[in-house]
Parts: C-alpha cells; sequence; structure tokens
C-alpha cells in the first residue's frame, strides 16, 4: 500500500544525487564511483555556505577532513561507523573514500551542488600520505 504522507527515497546509480531538497536543506546519497574508491582519491573540496552531515548507510566509508597549513594538507581521517552522524564544517576540506559497496546519506544546504563548492587536486605526496592513513584504518 502507498502512503499519502510518507515519501520514500532511494538512489541505486552510482555518484551522488540529492534527491529530498526544500528550501534551506537537502538529502542526498552518494553510492561507490570510482574517484571515490579508498585508495583513488585526487582531490579535496570544500563549501563555502553550508556544513555537510554524512551518514554511513552500508559498506566501509573513510571521512578525510584537513587543514591547510602552508599550502600544504594536514590530513585528518576517521572510518565511519553505521548510525554515528559526522559533521564537516563550512569552509573545511574535505573527501570521502568508499569501498565499491559503500553508500552515505548527505545532508547539506540546498542547492550546494550547483556550485557551493571549490577543489583543490592533492599533489602526489599528499596522496601518498592520505593513502598511508586510509590504510591504516583499514587494519
Amino acid at each position: 500500500m502507498q502512503s499519502l504522507i510518507i515519501e520514500t527515497y532511494k538512489h541505486r546509480e552510482t555518484g551522488y544525487q540529492p534527491f529530498l531538497i526544500r528550501e534551506g536543506w537537502q538529502v542526498a546519497q552518494l553510492n561507490f564511483m570510482p574517484e571515490q574508491d579508498l585508495f583513488s582519491i585526487e582531490k579535496m573540496d570544500k563549501h563555502f555556505l553550508t556544513d555537510e552531515a554524512f551518514i554511513l548507510l552500508k559498506g566501509v566509508a573513510i571521512l578525510i577532513a584537513a587543514r591547510e597549513v602552508k599550502d600544504d594538507f594536514v590530513f585528518e581521517c576517521i572510518r565511519m561507523e553505521r548510525g554515528i552522524v559526522y559533521n564537516i564544517p563550512v569552509r573545511q576540506w574535505h573527501n570521502i573514500a568508499m569501498s565499491k559497496d559503500a553508500s552515505v546519506i548527505i545532508v547539506e544546504k540546498d542547492g550546494t551542488h550547483e556550485g557551493d563548492f571549490e577543489f583543490r587536486p592533492l599533489t602526489d605526496v599528499q596522496k601518498k600520505q592520505l593513502n598511508s592513513r586510509i590504510g591504516a584504518l583499514l587494519i
């Protein structure tokens, strides 16, 4: 029986898809895509107008945050647990590394996906440092 009041949403494809957008906020789902692979992170991003909350649905996901220190990144990584809400504050560099079966819910300001972001590519040295941090969390 279909509900007349309760709405349901599920994103089944790869990648990011906002699917519940209301005035002031939106909910999206990020499913594994190759650029989010556990050891394939190539860039960091940040938002200027919103915090970004992450909730692990399934799989393995490593939430990555970074501070800028003299044009370099100092990484902070955490292996996400299901049922915990993780928040990246506004203007903080971040990304997420995922296993092939991973899926994450994201809550953020509405329209974030339409332009409220800046990307910065990682250097080879930064990628090596990040991969080492991720690998240590997978043991």
